[in-house]
């Protein structure tokens, strides 16, 4: 990462944390128009880091600041920005991610959520020929559609597709700083790292402990809910 990159994510870390204060603060009338204006730059700067244009992403996060403080200095809300020095680290580590990704749901946007306020994210799509050996299904998305709508979610820095036949290779080339497991990724921590060191590659490996409790937090369920109405509709159709 740039020095210019580096500088841009601690910008974003800062807002990002000063949006969350004023979420608790009630955000009606002038004050809220200001507030979803600050969002929108945020939401610019991340598309200009995806795409390497860091002096974009400058101003653009630079105008989200200075609307933010605005309302600090009118006293219209209580903002509290943090030191640089405290966000820097964040703001250079790189955050490892993988799953299949297959059918989008709240419990990736969680997990893509969380690996983000931890730093930079590097998520990765298993491969067609990996979901057919690991799940025995043939996935119901492509690997190269899968990784443009993964890469598409401001939550994640870089998306790319996996190795059908090594899991740790992608990891060897990345050179992650951390690397954060799904709530439900079938191995250990200690699996993960042991096999990571082997290859020469010392990561961080934690795992996301919280689930996101929902209906359809599952790819499993949502393919559970279309087969139920497919059949619910055919058999209203064969009424008819």
């Amino acid at each position: 990462m740039t020095d210019l990159a580096g500088r841009v994510m601690v910008y974003v870390r800062n807002v990002e944390q000063a949006l969350e204060q004023l979420r608790g603060q009630g955000l009606g009338g002038d004050v809220g128009e200001v507030v979803e204006l600050a969002e929108a730059y945020l939401k610019d700067t991340k598309h200009y880091l995806k795409v390497g244009d860091y002096e974009t992403a400058l101003a653009t996060i630079s105008y989200a600041e200075g609307l933010l403080d605005a309302l600090r200095v009118l006293k219209l809300r209580d903002i509290r920005w943090m030191k640089p020095s405290d966000l820097a680290k964040s703001a250079e580590r790189k955050v490892f991610v993988a799953g299949t990704f297959d059918i989008i749901h709240p419990g990736h946007i969680e997990y893509l959520r969380y690996a983000w306020s931890l730093g930079r994210v590097v998520a990765v799509v298993s491969t067609d020929e990996s979901v057919r050996r690991v799940k025995g299904r043939e996935p119901i998305i492509p690997a190269e559609q899968r990784v443009k709508v993964l890469g598409a979610i401001e939550y994640v820095t870089k998306a790319r597709v996996g190795y059908p036949d090594d899991m740790f290779r992608v990891v060897e080339e990345e050179k992650p700083d951390l690397v954060l497991l799904g709530p439900n990724q079938p191995f250990s921590e200690e699996e993960v790292r042991r096999a990571l060191r082997s290859r020469g590659v010392d990561a961080e490996v934690v795992r996301m402990s919280r689930l996101v409790n929902c209906s359809l937090c599952s790819t499993s369920s949502i393919i559970r809910r279309i087969i139920g109405m497919s059949s619910e509709l055919a058999s209203t159709l064969n009424n008819h």
